[in-house]
């Protein structure tokens, strides 16, 4: 399956332990902004709205009991092996 590089990105992160924290409006419920956190607690910059929506489009993330999003199994089969770097 063909994903972009911040696509590989973010599913990778998320794929270690990582999750993207969302914020809603008050009036309307709609997600506003995303951050993503890697397994460190670090925040990954290259999550942005519009790469979100379409990771949970295409079924790659979820959220399980309104909590934060995480990788399901079809965004771990779309993502690439890569080295860890530790």
């Amino acid at each position: 399956m063909n994903i972009s590089k911040y696509e590989q990105r973010v599913l990778h992160a998320l794929a270690q332990g990582g999750r993207i924290v969302h914020r809603r409006e008050a009036e309307s419920n709609r997600i506003v902004a995303v951050d993503c956190f890697t397994r460190d607690g670090y925040v990954l910059s290259d999550c942005t709205l519009p790469l979100f929506r379409k990771l949970k489009r295409r079924q790659f993330i979820a959220s399980a009991e309104g909590g934060p999003y995480r990788v399901t199994r079809l965004g771990l089969a779309a993502v690439r092996a890569q080295p860890d770097n530790r």
